[in-house]
C-alpha cells in the first residue's frame, strides 16, 4: 500500500484559525496517507501561494514510518538514504523534513509508527501529553530524554524528545490533530482554563467550501506545539476520502505558475 492523495481543497483567505500558519493569503491543503482519516495517521500539506520558502527549527524531528517498500523505493529512485542504526534509515523531503524508514514488513493497520516532536523539558511535557491530555505513557528513558506516548495501542505514536535547549518553530511549524465527540471540545477548553494553560483557538467553527464545517478548539504545549482537537461527527463528513482529490491537486498545480513567480524573485523552485 503506498501514500495516496485522501482529499484537496482550495481557500481564497487565510484560515481564522491560522489552520496555514501566521499567513493571510490564498492557500491550500492536501492530505495524504496510507488510508482513510478515520483510522490512519494522515499528514495535511499546507501550501501558501506566493510564499518561496520557510525556515526550518527544531520542533519537528521527523516521522517513523515501518516499510521496507519504501526503503525499496528510495533505492530505485535514487533517493539519497543515511542507514543510522541497523534497517534504519534517514532521509529527507524536498522541504528539508526528516522520514525515518524502517525496513520491515509494512504493517496492517498503519505503516506510520511515530511522529516526533522536540520538547525543552522531558518531564513538563510528558506531564502536559499525559496528565492533562490523556495520553498513556509507553516508553520513558531519562537517560536518552525520549518517551513515547498514545491514545490507543494500534495508532500512531507521539514521541517527545529534549532538544538541549529551546524549541525554535521557525516559520514552517504545524500542528498535530485529534479527533474527539464534539460535546468534549468544552471540557477540553474548560480544563486548559482552568489549569491556566494557552488556548491559541477558543472553540470555533471552521467551513470548508462545499463541504462539513468542524468545530476545533486549539491549544498550545509548554513548548509551543499546537494540538487542534476536533469534533468527529462533522469531521467524518468532511475528511471522506474524495477519489477526485488527486486530480484536484494535478489541476492546482497545473494552473498555479508557480515557476514564474520563482523566477522572477530570483529563487530556485524546490522539487522532488
Amino acid at each position: 500500500v503506498a501514500l495516496q492523495v485522501l482529499r484537496h481543497e482550495e481557500f481564497e483567505e487565510g484560515c481564522k484559525a491560522s489552520c496555514n500558519g501566521p499567513y493571510d493569503g490564498k492557500w491550500s491543503k492536501t492530505m495524504v496517507g496510507y488510508g482513510p482519516e478515520d483510522n490512519h495517521f494522515v499528514a495535511e500539506l499546507t501550501y501558501n501561494y506566493g510564499i518561496g520558502e520557510y525556515r526550518l527549527g527544531n520542533d519537528f524531528l521527523g516521522i517513523t514510518l515501518v516499510s521496507s517498500q519504501a526503503v525499496s523505493n528510495a533505492k530505485k529512485m535514487g533517493w539519497p538514504l543515511k542507514e543510522i542504526s541497523s534497517g534504519v534509515f534517514e532521509t529527507e523531503a524536498p522541504g528539508g523534513y526528516k522520514f525515518y524508514l524502517e525496513d520491515k514488513e509494512q504493517l496492517k493497520q498503519d505503516p506510520v509508527w511515530k511522529v516526533t516532536l522536540g520538547v525543552s523539558n522531558l518531564q513538563k511535557s510528558v506531564s502536559y501529553w499525559s496528565g492533562l491530555l490523556g495520553m498513556k505513557i509507553y516508553e520513558k528513558d531519562e537517560e536518552k530524554q525520549r518517551a513515547l506516548l498514545g491514545y490507543a495501542d494500534n495508532q500512531c505514536k507521539l514521541e517527545l524528545r529534549a532538544v538541549g535547549g529551546a524549541v525554535d518553530h521557525g516559520t514552517a511549524f504545524g500542528r498535530i490533530a485529534f479527533s474527539c465527540a464534539k460535546d468534549e471540545l468544552p471540557s477540553i477548553e474548560a480544563l486548559m482554563k482552568k489549569e491556566n494553560q494557552k488556548i491559541l483557538t477558543p472553540l470555533v467553527s471552521l467551513d470548508t467550501p462545499g463541504k462539513a464545517t468542524v468545530q476545533v478548539v486549539i491549544l498550545a504545549d509548554p513548548d509551543g506545539h499546537e494540538i487542534c482537537f476536533v469534533g468527529d461527527e462533522a469531521f467524518r463528513e468532511l475528511s471522506k476520502v474524495d477519489p477526485n482529490g488527486a486530480k484536484l491537486l494535478d489541476d492546482a498545480m497545473a494552473a498555479d505558475n508557480s515557476d514564474k513567480w520563482f523566477a522572477e524573485h530570483n529563487m530556485k523552485k524546490v522539487s522532488a
